[in-house]
């Protein structure tokens, strides 16, 4: 069973950055595609960003390209978001999704297994 821990979340203001981490238990990450989603009360969770196995194709919403960044450190079992000139449309608690595929998908239903989010505030 694949054990996800997100951390990184807090409270910034408009334009400041944030690093997330996706910490997984499993022996086998490698093997995984990783993604993160992010979901406001009321609202299904969205795609924020995806990546395969190796690191080598990635994807991202319209909403954060140019902005934030995915990648991933195989060695150390960790995912990792970086979120730059943040807005306050970007308020959400953030999820890290693992798919037990080599590529990526933008779809949360192709995910197998999720961490239990940390909070992304932006203040105006």
């Amino acid at each position: 069973q694949v054990q996800l821990v997100e951390s990184g979340g807090g409270l910034v203001q408009v334009g400041d950055s944030l690093r997330l981490s996706c910490a997984a238990s499993e022996r086998t990450f490698s093997n995984y595609a990783m993604g993160w989603f992010r979901q406001v009360p009321g609202k299904e969770r969205e795609f924020v960003g995806g990546i395969s196995w190796s690191g080598g194709d990635t994807a991202y919403a319209d909403s954060v390209k140019g902005r934030f960044t995915i990648s991933r450190d195989n060695a150390k079992n960790t995912v990792y978001l970086q979120m730059n000139s943040l807005k306050p449309e970007d308020t959400a608690v953030y999820y890290c999704g693992a798919r037990q595929r080599f590529w990526l998908s933008t779809s949360k239903v192709d995910y197998d297994y999720w961490g239990q989010g940390t909070q992304v505030t932006v203040s105006s």
